[in-house]
């Protein structure tokens, strides 16, 4: 059975995601929120609606209402779910492939469950598969009076909402090419971008279920990067699937990551006096450049592990306006519940606008360290704690490095996977830094 990971319940959708699984899941949901009526959305992969469509069986058969967006991205189905105060489904599986799918649960709030409730419906679920056979959704179903579709001035507010975070202000002037990913925000996107004003040039925006991050997007980001060279454009945005994410083009064609997007939006927010108790949160896997950047400007690090959940905790626990991820997963709490690449796009998009520097100037406000990732697997699980070889290795390395580098050694929670971050002054270093605790764990 498929259990609740940082992002939901996610796996193959012929084989793990199957009807009477999803059909359950949907039950279990609706028993332990005991909600009225849920929100429904999906990003855009062929075995979308087939998943929306057993999702409804499943709320339906514990006598709640539907209500559904179709294709809406991850971020608008959250901010509608809190505006209405309803509990909301959201059918994606973000970055992956098109074969594969997922389902993610908000609360009424827009905000992921804690894990406490996740534990509930996973419990929910195995009673029910156990003891129930699952009734698979139709399509004459979804088509029925279970479901209400969403008026489209609701996605008009989600639209008018993006469009505050300016302020009253424009991007008029500025040149945008913005790649869609042939996912959720393909017309969502380009569309909250011109209304701000901007200049807008789109790539990937014909989803056909099977193209969704298919060398596009935030994943695959050189045709975006091409497209802004080609086109003289001033700032390139790539958005995932389900566009909770996005990674920046400057006007050189070269990648401007989620820390850099977070050290700019920190510096320009602290000097506005925006960025409340002086600090932002990331998790491990930062760059250390990241860390330099703000340590000078005398902005805090609130250090979490990763996973998109533990930066929102770590926020709402220190009250904090920023926090995020490298890959461009990057929350502005009293803007939105969960990461929204939109959403930061025309955050960005206003700083070049306000600043007059070009995105190249503004990148360059954090020097990137070489960073080198490794993923180990191993014929069964370590408990690092007690393995003095790779203790020593590690060990060895940090005291080489020293202020120049970082260390991170992650063991998987679910498989014999070691993950092992090394960060130092050139990517050889850090090449052969990782390899020498590969060696240790291997052995």
């Amino acid at each position: 059975m498929l259990q609740f990971g940082t992002d939901g319940v996610r796996g193959d959708a012929e084989t793990d995601l199957t009807s009477p699984l999803v059909v359950a899941l949907g039950r279990a949901a609706a028993r332990v929120l005991g909600a009225s009526s849920f929100l429904v959305g999906r990003d855009t992969r062929e075995s979308g609606p087939r998943i929306e469509a057993d999702l409804v069986a499943g709320f339906t058969l514990e006598g709640a209402g539907v209500r559904s967006l179709g294709v809406a991205s991850t971020p608008a189905i959250a901010f509608l779910a809190q505006r209405g105060g309803v509990p909301a489904a959201i059918v994606s599986a973000s970055h992956n492939p098109w074969n594969d799918n997922g389902v993610k649960v908000v609360g009424p709030d827009g905000r992921k469950l804690v894990p406490e409730v996740e534990s509930a419906i996973e419990a929910e679920l195995r009673t029910l598969l156990a003891s129930t056979p699952a009734e698979r959704a139709s399509p004459s179903r979804v088509a029925g009076d279970s479901v209400t579709p969403v008026a489209g001035d609701e996605v008009d507010a989600y639209v008018a909402h993006l469009l505050g975070a300016l302020a009253g202000r424009t991007l008029a002037g500025l040149h945008v090419v913005v790649d869609c990913a042939n996912g959720a925000a393909s017309e969502l996107g380009p569309r909250a971008l011109r209304e701000s004003g901007a200049r807008v040039d789109v790539l990937h925006a014909a989803p056909d279920g099977r193209n969704i991050n298919a060398d596009c997007g935030s994943t695959h980001p050189e045709d975006l990067q091409a497209a802004v060279r080609s086109l003289g454009a001033d700032l390139g945005l790539a958005l995932d699937g389900d566009a909770d994410r996005v990674l920046a083009v400057d006007e050189r064609g070269e990648l401007v990551d989620g820390d850099q997007l977070m050290v700019m939006t920190a510096l320009d927010w602290h000097e506005r006096g925006m960025l409340r108790n002086d600090a932002i949160a990331v998790t491990v896997m930062s760059n250390l450049g990241l860390r330099r950047a703000l340590h000078a400007a005398g902005i805090e690090i609130v250090e979490t592990p990763v996973g998109d959940r533990n930066v929102t905790t770590a926020m709402a626990e220190r009250d904090l306006a920023i926090g995020g991820e490298q890959s461009g997963h990057i929350v502005f709490a009293d803007l939105a519940t969960t990461g929204d690449g939109v959403l930061t796009g025309l955050i960005i998009g206003d700083l070049l606008t306000r600043s007059g520097r070009p995105m190249s100037a503004l990148a360059a406000c954090m020097t990137r360290l070489p960073q080198v990732l490794v993923n180990i697997r191993l014929a069964h699980k370590v408990d690092l704690a007690n393995a003095p070889e790779v203790t020593r290795a590690i060990r060895e390395v940090e005291s080489r490095l020293g202020e120049n580098g970082r260390v991170v050694v992650r063991p998987s929670g679910t498989e014999p996977v070691v993950r092992v971050m090394v960060e130092a002054p050139t990517e050889e270093d850090a090449a052969a830094s990782a390899a020498r605790i590969r060696a240790a764990l291997e052995a």
